[in-house]
């Protein structure tokens, strides 16, 4: 099993950053596709990136290609998401996930982490 907890959200002004971190325990995340997904509320969770098992594909939802990096740190057994230039609109709850496939249909992954708050102020 998979044990996931997201860190590094926050309270942040529109077009600053913020760096989010996934810690991952009981397995090895490079055998496994990871992702991450946000969640507003009153709203379905959303595909926001994510990176194939073996790392030949990477993914990003067309609302944050270009200002979203996602990557891994095999070092800490761990996952990124690095945020530029944020909007109001990125206002959520983030979550990690790994799964053996990379989907960008959340009811497809296996493992959540619990999430963490990012809000965008003007």
């Amino acid at each position: 099993q998979v044990q996931l907890v997201e860190s590094g959200g926050g309270l942040v002004t529109a077009g600053g950053s913020l760096r989010l971190f996934c810690a991952a325990s009981g397995r090895t995340l490079s055998s496994y596709a990871v992702g991450w997904f946000r969640q507003a509320p009153g709203e379905e969770r959303m595909f926001v990136g994510g990176i194939s098992w073996g790392d030949t594909t990477t993914r990003y939802a067309d609302s944050v290609k270009g200002r979203f990096t996602i990557s891994r740190d095999g070092t800490t057994n761990g996952l990124y998401l690095q945020m530029d230039s944020l909007k109001p609109e990125d206002t959520a709850v983030y979550y990690c996930a790994a799964s053996p496939y990379l989907s960008v249909d959340f009811r497809q992954w296996h493992y959540w982490g619990q999430g963490t708050q990012v809000t965008v102020s003007l």
